[in-house]
Parts: structure tokens; C-alpha cells; sequence
């Protein structure tokens, strides 16, 4: 058993998510608040690494009318055991899970950090060969109570979870803007599939306007 995972994004009309120099500010303000919205309903909220170090996210709900716990379980694929041991997510604001990769426990339960971290309340979970077995990480967090799950990862952590088979809706804010660069940064990217035949296909059962912006619902057809 798994959670119910949706990828939410916000991507410009030619499919980037963030310019080559990591500028990601693609969302209008109503898209803002629909995000928070959603972050208020799901059980967790999931980033990759490389979204904690550049970002330093809070994965709160802040953009709306809250409490503490309308705030998700934080979770972060961090396949290296890379995380900053300042990370905003860190925090006690929402309980954060951490998923390393084995190759890298011993090294990391042996850091001075991974014991702040553990007195901090993180939690950790390992699985997986160089990088983090995502398949075991869904069945650990369903184990653990999380029955919805927001995907709001960058491009690699994207494409590895709809390899996967594990992404089973997308939400997409397409913003009316350009930004071009083949270095880029786009939905979806890792090694990506060799052929059309190969890809996965969606079917789209929403769309709206959301301020300036378009948002787009498909699921995911396996």
C-alpha cells in the first residue's frame, strides 16, 4: 500500500520550473494560496535535496489561515544524507522524515549532525542502493499514517516517482511566460524514457483559471 501522491508544480508555458540560475518565482498570488490550500488538506508534503539546499523551504502552511497542526509531515529524499543541519525544515514547526539511501547510514548515523538532528525530532528512514528506494519509502510513510501525499519535487525526484509508477494526479499552475535556456530547468528530467511508446500517459479531467494563471488536473494512466 502506498499513499495517494499528487504532483503539484507551477511550471512557465514553455515547461520550466525554475531558470538555469534557480530563479522559481512562476506562481501569481491565487495560485500561492490554492497551493497552501492543498498543503492544508494532504497528510505530507515530499521535496528532494537539491529543493531543501537551494530553497531552504519551510513546507508549512503560512500563505492562508492555519494552526500548527493543519501543517503536513515533512518529508525529504536525500539520498547522500546531504541535509543542512540549519534547514528550516528541521524545525519543530511539522514532524520531518528524512530518506537516506543505505550506502550512506553508517556514515551518517556516525555525524555529529544526525545526532542534533535525531534530538531535534527528525526522524530517518533508509532504503535503497546509492539512492533512496522510493517504492519501500511510500509503503514505510503509509505504514506511518499518511494516506495523501503532496509531491513538490524538482525535476529529477519527478521523474524518478512517475518511473516509479507512484505519482497518481498532477496539478500543474502553467503561468503565461517564456523563459527559454536548455539549461533550464524543466517538470520533469532525469534520464527520461527513449521513446514516445515508452512515456506516460495522462488524462486531463480539470482546468481553471487561477488569477493570471491556468491550472491543469490530470491523473496519471499506468
Amino acid at each position: 500500500m502506498k499513499p495517494y501522491v499528487i504532483l503539484n508544480a507551477a511550471m512557465t508555458l514553455d515547461g520550466k520550473i525554475a531558470t538555469e540560475t534557480g530563479s522559481s518565482n512562476i506562481s501569481g498570488k491565487e495560485d500561492l494560496i490554492r497551493v497552501h490550500e492543498l498543503r492544508k488538506e494532504v497528510d505530507a508534503i515530499m521535496v528532494g535535496i537539491n529543493t531543501v539546499i537551494a530553497d531552504d523551504p519551510r513546507l508549512t502552511v503560512h500563505k492562508i489561515e492555519s494552526k500548527k497542526e493543519d501543517n503536513p509531515i515533512r518529508v525529504v529524499v536525500d539520498g547522500k544524507g546531504r541535509i543542512p543541519i540549519e534547514s528550516r525544515i528541521t524545525n519543530d514547526d511539522a514532524p520531518t522524515i528524512i530518506a537516506v539511501s543505505d550506502d550512506y547510514k553508517s556514515d551518517l548515523t556516525a555525524s555529529d549532525k544526525y545526532q542534533v538532528l535525531k534530538n531535534n525530532g527528525v526522524d530517518f528512514f533508509f532504503a535503497g542502493e546509492k539512492q533512496v528506494d522510493l517504492v519501500k519509502l511510500m509503503n514505510y510513510l503509509y505504514e506511518k499514517g499518511v494516506k495523501t501525499l503532496m509531491l513538490e519535487g524538482g525535476s529529477t525526484l519527478n521523474f524518478s516517482m512517475i518511473k516509479d509508477g507512484l505519482i497518481d494526479e498532477i496539478r500543474i499552475c502553467v503561468a503565461p511566460m517564456v523563459v527559454g535556456g536548455v539549461n533550464a530547468i524543466s517538470l520533469f528530467g532525469g534520464d527520461g524514457f527513449m521513446t514516445m511508446d515508452e512515456s506516460v500517459k495522462l488524462e486531463l479531467v480539470d482546468s481553471f483559471s487561477c488569477g493570471k494563471d491556468l491550472v491543469l488536473k490530470y491523473k496519471v494512466k499506468y
